[in-house]
């Protein structure tokens, strides 16, 4: 599919939702021009941004030792331990800001889209971006089975994976529009949401390993 063609169908999706969109806004990237990442990559950095999620949520409850000793085993076993961001390192270590801890907990919404990617979660699920994923979910994806996780995940064609950067692209910029403009119709989505599961669309189509270092500009 086009650029051209793949923005059409981002505003039609908009559009019917009841979203604004902006004529104006660039076109994505041509498919031919981009590398997706890989599965293994994929799958490593979901495993990593889920057991970083939790270790984040039981330092902010003052359990960082008891949690610690849970997730460093379940990260070492899984291989992903030299798979970590810097913030996720820095919970891990013990050295996290309360900043750190928060956007960790944010990552929830970046694994959604990974899960998503991997074909564990559905289009509906991931587009229905009004709330917070469902958590409880998204830590039973990879714990129920955790030796089998890999073999259950297949990765979504770049063209499929595209067309959702591009969507989010154009719902991001809706919702920071309607931060500045409140009278921008959202259809109540939420802008924090949105702009995380955003990110990590746009980690999978780049070269950088960090996803705090993807351009989020709308």
């Amino acid at each position: 599919m086009t650029p051209e063609k793949r923005k059409a169908k981002s505003d039609e999706k908009l559009k019917a939702l009841g979203i604004a969109i902006n004529d104006n806004l660039p076109l994505t990237e041509p498919a031919d021009t981009v590398n997706l990442k890989d599965k293994d990559a994929v799958c490593d950095r979901a495993i990593a941004a889920l057991f970083s999620i939790q270790l984040a949520l039981d330092t902010a409850n003052g359990q960082y030792e008891d949690s610690y000793e849970v997730f460093s085993g379940l990260m070492e076993k899984c291989g992903v331990t030299d798979c970590l961001n810097p913030a996720e390192k820095r919970v891990y270590d013990n050295t996290a800001s309360q900043q750190d801890i928060s956007n960790i907990v944010w990552e929830y919404e970046c694994y959604w889209s990974l899960a998503w990617a991997l074909g564990l979660v559905s289009q509906e699920e991931l587009e229905d971006a009004d709330d917070i994923c469902n958590c409880e979910k998204a830590v039973h994806l990879v714990s129920d089975d955790i030796d089998n996780f890999r073999e259950k995940c297949s990765l979504r064609s770049k063209e499929e994976i595209l067309d959702e950067l591009d969507f989010f692209y154009r719902l991001h910029w809706a919702c920071v529009q309607n931060r500045i403009k409140p009278d921008t119709p959202i259809a109540g989505m939420n802008e924090e949401v949105v702009m995380e599961r955003r990110r990590a669309l746009e980690w999978l189509v780049s070269d950088e390993e960090d996803w705090y270092d993807v351009s989020l500009d709308t």
